[in-house]
Order: structure tokens, then sequence, then C-alpha cells
């Protein structure tokens, strides 16, 4: 549902729902304020299993590599939340107090495997330019217009449906971002210190915690528990950044045509999870919400949709629907929408 399907759809409900996207911010800033004991207590709840799962696998790989797998894949969803949680340190969302937020995201920024300052700022990016065609670059997943596909060689176009594919966007890309792209900041290595410092210091962490569980533990637990939590969480996250913005009727708009809070709103999915995934994802399908009023907690955004069912409708998508699209790849800014190489073929380039 686009941002006319919203407002039309509003006029059925309630008066008081028919607002812009702007004008959704006065609304929502209601649910902003964190509670420092259910963050603390969400903090906990995501952390104790994290590591009793992980100690179980350690223990159990001696007798049985498959369960030690399966532990280590389920432990991956467990780190998404963490990262989640990380990500809510990074909008301040977490703690009111900064510091604490700053902390707490620096200290999961080691097991992420994800520099935090670096993060923050490429997270900041990606929120002030969502949508924008003409700020691609930091912070999103490549995505070329259909003009721009066409105007390449045959070698290019090559290269972008290599980059396209779902071995190269789920597997393999998340594998290299997050074990070799993260350990230098990335896109920001001109922008100042403190980003090499936030990169050298979580490295630093990591080698130290790497060092140490291969010095009582061996190789076997970095390399059948450690790594394949890892990469689960990568592409399990990778995937959920994927859907909340790669869908066929996103938002995309020249600098000129822009609109910051009708790009966050419409140009983010509601992605509708089974009740397990959804606690596991820290309700982070609510994307629409959180786009476009970054600071409510990650445990309210289910309050607002329960309060305006409106916002629960727009773009909304189920799991099944969303395998769909991994099929699209290039924005028709005619048509205003993701299209497939075979559609965009069928239409730019008849036989």
């Amino acid at each position: 549902m686009n941002i006319q399907n919203l407002r039309d759809a509003a006029l059925s409900v309630m008066p008081d729902q028919t607002k812009s996207a702007r004008e959704w911010l006065h609304v929502l800033a209601k649910y902003r304020d964190p509670d420092p004991t259910r963050s603390t207590f969400e903090l906990l709840v995501t952390l104790i299993p994290f590591v009793a799962i992980w100690a179980a696998a350690v223990w159990v790989l001696p007798y049985s590599v498959i369960a030690a797998l399966v532990l280590a894949a389920v432990n991956g969803l467990f780190l998404v939340r963490m990262f989640c949680i990380q990500h809510d340190c990074g909008h301040a969302s977490f703690f009111a107090n900064r510091r604490v937020s700053d902390w707490v995201g620096r200290c999961l920024g080691v097991f992420t495997l994800t520099p935090y300052h670096v993060w923050r700022r490429q997270h900041s990016i990606h929120h002030s330019a969502s949508g924008n065609l003409d700020m691609r670059g930091i912070g999103d997943v490549t995505t070329l217009t259909v003009d721009e596909y066409l105007a390449r060689g045959s070698f290019g176009r090559f290269m972008y449906r290599v980059y396209r594919s779902p071995f190269t966007l789920f597997l393999l890309g998340p594998a290299y971002i997050f074990l070799l792209q993260n350990r230098v900041p990335f896109g920001l290595m001109k922008s100042g210190a403190s980003f090499w410092v936030s990169a050298m210091g979580t490295n630093l962490m990591l080698a130290v915690g790497v060092a140490t569980l291969v010095y009582f533990a061996g190789w076997a637990p970095l390399l059948l528990v450690a790594l394949p939590t890892w990469i689960v969480a990568a592409s399990a996250g990778v995937w959920l950044f994927y859907v909340q913005h790669q869908f066929e009727d996103t938002h995309w708009r020249k600098a000129e045509e822009w609109q910051l809070h009708e790009a966050a709103l419409e140009g983010s999915s509601h992605y509708v999870l089974p009740k397990p995934l959804q606690w596991l994802s820290a309700n982070i399908g609510i994307h629409h919400v959180h786009h476009l009023y970054s600071r409510i907690p990650f445990y309210r955004l289910t309050e607002v949709i329960k309060d305006h069912p409106v916002l629960a409708e727009c773009q909304r998508m189920t799991v099944r629907e969303s395998i769909a699209c991994a099929r699209l790849h290039l924005w028709d800014e005619s048509q205003k929408k993701l299209l497939s190489f075979r559609s965009a073929h069928a239409m730019y380039l008849p036989a």
C-alpha cells in the first residue's frame, strides 16, 4: 500500500488518521521514550540465551558436529537480535542516556563483528538518504535504474547480475561484509580518526576473544560454532534489510522530487513474520514506522501498529510474498517500481 492508498484507507477508518507522512511524526512522538527496566530486560533475555547456547554448542561439539552446527545456526538468530539492539543503541532509542546506549552498542559490536561508531554513521547516512537516487552508495543495497543498466556494456551488466544474484546477496556478500569489510571503516576512511579507532578497537577485542577461544578450546569451536553463528546471522540480517527496502512498490526518486518523510514511510516495508521470528528480529519488520521515527524503541513498535491499524496495513508483506523480492533487480523510473531482469528486457529490449 503506497502513501495515497494509506490516506484512502484511513478515510474509512478514522478521520484523525488521514495524515501525511510528516503529520505522523507528531503522533509517533509519544512512543519515543524508552523504559530502562524494559531495555535492560530485553538485553538480558538476549545475551543469556546466546551465551548458554554458545556454551552448549561448544560442549556438544566433541560428541556431535551436526548438533553443534544446529545450535550455532539457532544462535545466529539470537545474534541477529543482538544486532537489532545495537541498532537501537545507534539511534539513541534503547536507553535515554546516550552514553549508556553507546557503550552497550560498542560491546555488542564485538559480538556482531560491527564497529559501532562506523556503523552508526553509515546507518545515519542510510536513514537520511533512503530512496534518494542521487545519494546511493553507503548503507544500501546497490540498485541500478533500468536506464543505468541498459547503458552498461555486456560485462557491466554481467557483473551487476552477479551482484544481484541470491548467492552473492544473501551468502557471499554478507560473509564478506561482516568478516572482512567491517575490519576497516569502509566508506569513512578519510572522515576522521574516530572511525579508525572504532574499527581497530573492535578488531582488537575480537582478536582477544578469538585467541582466548582457540587457546582454551582449539580451532574446532571457532570454525564449527563461532563461524557458522556469524554466517547465519549475517545472511539473515542482510535478508531482513533487503526485503525492508527492495520490494516492488518501494520508493526511489531523484533528489528534486525526494522528500525525507514520504521516502521513509513509503520506501520501507511492514514485514509480517511469525511471532518467534518477530521476537528474534526485535520487531525490525515494522520498518516503515522505524524509518519514519527512528527514536522509537523496538519494543514499542508493536504499540504503534496496535494503536494505529492503518499503519499496520501500510506496505504489509508476508514471508511468502517476500520471496518474490529476490527476483527484483532494477528500478523503473517511468513506472516507479522495481522490475526483474526478465521484465526489464521484455519491456525495453524487445526481440
